[in-house]
């Protein structure tokens, strides 16, 4: 029997490429590579990039230059490229990394185990095409066993909102819905595996519509409840999600759909009106926390996370204080807040940025203020009763660790049979990312 080639992948970046590296590492297991937690053990290494960062690809190639000792001990060792920094820079990374073999962008993948026997031909294989083909229907069926309770599922790639700071629309390509139909065989498979809870995934996943079974076009809310129906699935999640893309019957989901959970990640990245045009959102400040009224009324504890950008080019002080009067205004449980960095390409890549040292001290203010918040929601959960899915053994012995339904983690002392399971915990305390609780025994 032939001994398996064994796999090293490192993923950079958001959950979709999270689940695009499970689905690579069951396409390159159709060549008789089983994963491996190392690089040292490893017969081929991937890189599953991210470009949506500044300096993603500078940081990538000191990723492989650090390779350079285990490649030159290991000659026949392979390293593979992948994701939205391969897509955008797939010719320049075999120019400037000899040591690479093959760099496949994200609509291409399913085509890797064509491309690794081109590579055992010693060719060097480069594929970031946009191609026809589906490719999910084109990956393995049989699916590798679940590592939790908790999955992602993308229902949704690509974008064609043209943000002027985003590098999406072209790394990614044009949106497209997968059909129903897939969608909840796939949701069945995880759940017959183990699986509790799904987060559906896409860059702009509420811009979704696939092809229903009836026939007709489903948009995510009737995807949401008709997931709801498969027993066994627990809970349900989706990010990342657009203003402009809230419809009303997901808004009404979020208030009478049990296994929708009470978490919403909605970016709204400024809170200045002549930003958000200068960034192409086509929303307002004002159009948002309108909508996230409508939505706390259907949901009154719901947990809001957003994203900020400080620093956009032309962004006055005036402007940055329309995104602190923002927060205060909608207050949020978590927020991902970046300083602006240019990505070649895009529009706003051209126009002069705001002095890095005011920069810096914006994105200070603004971290305290969401720190302040998150916090504060955070304090608010002590004394309450959540439901914790249990996903893995806490840092502690005898401890168990899990998400409550609004996202928190959550550490308290249990047995390990509860993993996979979900129990009633009671909030007793606090940390800076987590919280802690005991099992709740019901009078």
């Amino acid at each position: 029997m032939t001994e398996a080639k064994k796999l090293y992948v490192k993923t950079f970046g958001c959950q979709m490429n999270v689940y695009d590296s499970e689905r690579m590492a069951e396409a390159l297991g159709t060549q008789g590579y089983e994963q491996v937690d190392t690089a040292d053990d490893a017969d081929m290494i991937l890189f599953n990039t991210c470009h949506i960062r500044e300096k993603a690809a500078e940081k990538m190639y000191s990723d492989l230059g650090r390779l350079k000792p285990l490649h030159d001990a290991k000659p026949d060792l392979k390293i593979a490229v992948a994701g939205c920094v391969a897509q955008a820079e797939g010719e320049e990374i075999l120019r400037r990394q000899p040591m690479v073999d093959l760099v496949v962008g994200p609509q291409t993948y399913h085509r890797l185990p064509a491309m690794m026997q081109a590579v055992g031909r010693g060719e060097r294989v480069l594929d970031t095409d946009f191609p026809e083909e589906d490719k999910f229907t084109l990956l393995p069926k049989d699916r590798r066993p679940a590592r939790g309770p908790a999955a992602f599922l993308t229902v949704q790639e690509g974008c064609d909102k043209f943000c002027s700071f985003c590098v999406v629309p072209y790394t990614r390509g044009a949106e497209v819905s997968r059909p129903a139909d897939r969608l909840l065989g796939e949701a069945r498979d995880l759940v017959a595996r183990g699986v509790r809870e799904i987060t559906l995934l896409g860059q702009n996943v509420n811009a979704y519509h696939g092809a229903g079974l009836d026939g007709g076009e489903w948009g995510l809310a009737r995807l949401v409840r008709e997931l709801a129906r498969i027993d066994g699935l627990e809970r349900i999640r989706y990010t990342t999600s657009h203003p402009n893309d809230m419809e009303d019957d997901l808004i009404a989901a979020h208030g009478d759909c049990e296994k929708l959970m009470p978490y919403l990640h909605l970016p709204v990245q400024s809170g200045s009106d002549r930003i958000l045009k200068a960034m192409n959102r086509k929303h307002t400040a004002e159009s948002y926390i309108r909508l996230i009224e409508r939505i706390r009324t259907v949901r009154p504890d719901l947990v809001l996370s957003g994203d900020f950008i400080v620093g956009f080019p032309g962004e006055t002080e005036a402007d940055f204080q329309a995104t602190l009067d923002l927060v205060e205004r909608v207050g949020y449980g978590a927020a991902y807040s970046f300083k602006y960095s240019a990505r070649p390409g895009t529009p706003a890549a051209e126009r002069a940025g705001v002095d890095p040292a005011q920069a810096d001290a914006r994105l200070q203010r603004l971290q305290t203020l969401i720190t302040a918040q998150q916090r504060a929601t955070q304090e608010g959960m002590i004394g309450r009763v959540v439901k914790v899915l249990f996903e893995k053994p806490g840092r502690k012995e005898g401890q168990i660790s899990g998400k409550s339904e609004y996202l928190h983690a959550v550490h308290c002392d249990g047995p390990a049979t509860l993993l996979g399971q979900i129990a009633l915990v009671e909030i007793i305390a606090t940390q800076s990312n987590s919280l802690t609780g005991r099992l709740y025994a019901q009078p």
